[in-house]
């Protein structure tokens, strides 16, 4: 999902906005129809995220609807996104997961930093600490600039998220080392944790 929407959301769209995309991808019904909790804006730490809102309406993705107090109302109008195969009860994990089990230290990070660490934990192979993956496909994914992600990689180190990372001479490649994880998300889709 964080790669269609990388394809499909405007490179400039912030992380925020990206973050906002991914649980409205993940929660959506068969009628592309999503109930967001304001509890899980306040899980994100986006606040009322009218700037993320606005944003995603500009895109053509979705549009927000009249709300009550608990929860927002968005239409998925991106038709792409309702090709997307996984069973809604798998989507709605991987949601719950993306929101509270990629890095628990990073709550209340800035949703750039929460939004790199969840593609790279994603990125990272099951059953190991070590990932890697093209320079370009992962900037596209946190809608940075590949020259940005120098100074994002060291921020994921300083918050405790890697180890270590290196680009490798050969390829062009980024390869990471994760410090301490939680669940994979391969394992939460199997009902392991």
């Amino acid at each position: 999902m964080l790669n269609y929407l990388a394809t499909a959301l405007p490179g400039e769209t912030g992380a925020g906005a990206r973050l906002l995309a991914l649980q409205c991808a993940l929660r959506m019904n068969d009628s592309a129809q999503v109930r967001l909790p304001y509890g899980v804006l306040r899980s994100l730490r986006l606040g009322a995220a009218t700037g993320a809102w606005h944003e995603l309406n500009e895109t053509g993705l979705l549009c927000t609807r009249p709300s009550d107090h608990r929860a927002m109302t968005v239409e998925i109008i991106d038709a792409g996104l309702l090709s997307q195969h996984p069973a809604r009860p798998d989507r709605l994990r991987a949601a719950d997961w993306a929101l509270r089990g990629v890095c628990p230290a990073l709550t209340g990070s800035a949703p750039l930093l929460q939004l790199a660490a969840l593609c790279f934990v994603v990125r990272t192979d099951h059953g190991s600490d070590h990932g890697l993956a093209e320079t370009e496909d992962v900037a596209r994914e946190c809608g940075v600039p590949a020259a940005a992600l120098p100074s994002l990689l060291d921020q994921l180190v300083t918050a405790g998220v890697f180890a270590a990372w290196q680009v490798v001479l050969d390829t062009g490649e980024l390869s990471w080392r994760l410090k301490a994880r939680g669940p994979h998300p391969h394992a939460v889709s199997e009902g392991t944790h």
